[in-house]
């Protein structure tokens, strides 16, 4: 088999294998994966200090359209791990705030426990490696899109 097959066929099973882990842990929490993809990146935010986002900027940071993510927010407020709040010095905007059950939730734990072990030692060298490597497969994807 050749190194590009090798590559691509080992590629596919660590994004299933990934997939299924946090699906089954989500659905533990009553999430769907993309919903428990836009809460994880929102308790990052918060568990660094950063300022609140508004939907447009997750939207970029998690590489999906504006539309989409309105109805992931729109769920996980209606379901209360998330609240909208005008955002200060621009009232046409929302911040997305982390509500009580966003913050406790175990969808944030688990994505942090799934990372570090997934990763486990791997050296930040070669980490730095895959992800230029993930990138550059990523834009030739974007590109193939375009065309």
């Amino acid at each position: 088999m050749s190194a590009d097959t090798t590559f691509l066929d080992t590629l596919l099973h660590v994004i299933r294998t990934l997939r299924r882990s946090y699906d089954q842990r989500a659905r533990d929490v009553g999430l769907t994966l993309s919903r428990a993809r836009a809460l994880g990146a929102l308790a990052r935010h918060h568990a660094l200090g950063n300022p609140p986002v508004t939907q447009a900027e997750l939207a970029a940071e998690l590489s999906i359209e504006p539309p989409t993510l309105k109805r992931q927010i729109d769920a996980l407020v209606a379901d209360g791990f998330v609240a909208r709040q005008p955002l200060a010095g621009d009232a046409r905007k929302n911040a997305l705030i982390l509500t009580a059950r966003g913050r406790d939730s175990a969808i944030a734990e688990h994505t942090d426990h799934l990372r570090r072990e997934v990763l486990r030692g791997i050296p930040p060298e070669d980490l730095d490696q895959a992800a230029r490597t993930l990138a550059r497969i990523a834009q030739n994807l974007d590109r193939l899109s375009r065309d």
